[in-house]
């Protein structure tokens, strides 16, 4: 029979590996300070951009991150820290867990991971400045219409200039 800390490690560990399969980029954040009421408000603005904060010990972290093959994220595990969990858009995380640090100081952002991509602090903080994927499909539609848009203001302006020039025809043929 295991020893019950022994199998809270390996389900801990487990449940990493298996969150890592189906997200789309995990990132790791330092907590050391920050009261528990606001990491249950933090908890709570990931879970609407279906984001979660999973808090585990360093060394299990560091175990279940080797063996997903993300190696490079284990240096920025150090002191209390929690790892971030991104299934749909890393954007909208990314931006919830930036405007959470600047509001308190005590969250530091330590890096992380983006399909097999090492994200480091200035990464994901340009990430937090793109617009959502809603407003850049919205531009990317806008720039697909501009010449099919131009084309018809283009032949709608050739047709009022026809119809102008025989409005003028017409006058010069009344004044007679």
């Amino acid at each position: 029979m295991k020893k019950l800390g022994l199998l809270f490690k390996e389900t801990s560990e487990n449940r990493i590996k298996n969150t890592l399969k189906s997200s789309n980029a995990v990132f790791i954040v330092r907590y050391s300070g920050v009261s528990s009421p606001d990491l249950s408000s933090l908890r709570l603005s990931l879970r609407g951009t279906n984001a979660e904060l999973f808090v585990v010990k360093n060394s299990v972290a560091r175990r279940a991150l080797k063996a997903a093959g993300l190696e490079p994220i284990v240096k920025g595990i150090e002191g209390p820290c929690g790892l971030v969990f991104v299934k749909d858009e890393p954007v909208a995380a990314s931006k919830i867990l930036c405007n959470f640090s600047k509001d308190h100081e005590a969250l530091k952002l330590e890096g992380g991971s983006m399909q097999e991509k090492v994200l480091e602090i200035k990464d994901i903080e340009a990430m937090s400045k793109l617009p959502s994927r809603e407003v850049l499909l919205a531009q990317v539609v806008c720039t697909l219409n501009a010449p099919i848009s131009g084309f018809v203001i283009a032949l709608n302006q050739v047709l009022a200039k026809f119809v102008i020039c025989l409005d003028q025809i017409k006058q010069k043929k009344e004044k007679k």
